[in-house]
């Protein structure tokens, strides 16, 4: 099995919204030998497991997914609950700032319409509301206009634990929801207007950081 230089846990043990049956959702990162790459078969950009709900990156993959602003990565490098890190991923972790660009207004924003969408798609064919998928979606939201204010990932969103909670058991009526969602996504627009986020990310910190992982493991 391939080390791993950082394992988090993420989902609702991160979030705060856990209970007595909830999964342990772990993702990581890898390093492989800097020497794999230099054959024709290279090594994997991911895998799975070993254990159930786990998902780990290449430490490249990796980077190229958070610096697009992907939410999913960039939890791993601000949860707090961190079982595994090696220097190779404190150093990621200390990186983790170059990672952020305005870019997160349009992944936030659109993950959470996604999630909007769905909800509202199977509402209509069948009636039915998926309070779970809702509930992400006001989490997502909330969580884009922190980072884009504050230049930190929001995981743990213990202080409306009930709040988001109720949603989840479906106490809060449909409309509600849709008109939180609404307020959440113009104050979304609104940190966007005036964060302090840069345009892109820092590539050249990313780079440094990658050749110097790769020495590293060489």
């Amino acid at each position: 099995m391939i080390g791993l230089a950082l394992s988090v846990v993420v989902g609702s043990r991160a979030y705060g919204l856990s209970g007595p049956g909830s999964d342990h959702d772990r993702r990581g990162v890898f390093v492989a030998p800097t020497r794999s790459f230099w054959s024709l078969d290279k090594p994997p950009t991911h895998f799975d497991g070993p254990r159930d709900e786990e998902f780990n990156w290449e430490v490249e993959r990796f980077c190229a997914l958070a610096a697009q602003a992907n939410p999913t990565v960039l939890e791993v490098l601000w949860s707090p609950l961190v079982e595994t890190i090696t220097p190779d991923g404190a150093a990621l972790r200390g990186a983790r700032q170059a990672f952020l660009s305005r870019r997160v207004a349009e992944t936030y924003g659109s993950y959470a319409r996604d999630q909007l969408k769905k909800v509202d798609a199977r509402r209509a064919r069948t009636g039915e509301t998926n309070h779970k998928q809702a509930m992400h979606m006001i989490r997502l939201l909330m969580a884009g206009a922190h980072v884009l204010r504050t230049g930190e990932v929001l995981v743990d969103v213990t202080p409306l634990r009930d709040r988001l909670l109720a949603v989840k058991r479906g106490d809060v009526p449909w409309p509600e929801v849709t008109a939180w969602s609404a307020d959440l996504q113009a104050d979304l627009a609104a940190a966007a207007a005036s964060t302090a986020l840069p345009e892109h990310p820092d590539r050249i910190r990313i780079d440094t950081l990658l050749h110097e992982i790769r020495e590293h493991n060489l």
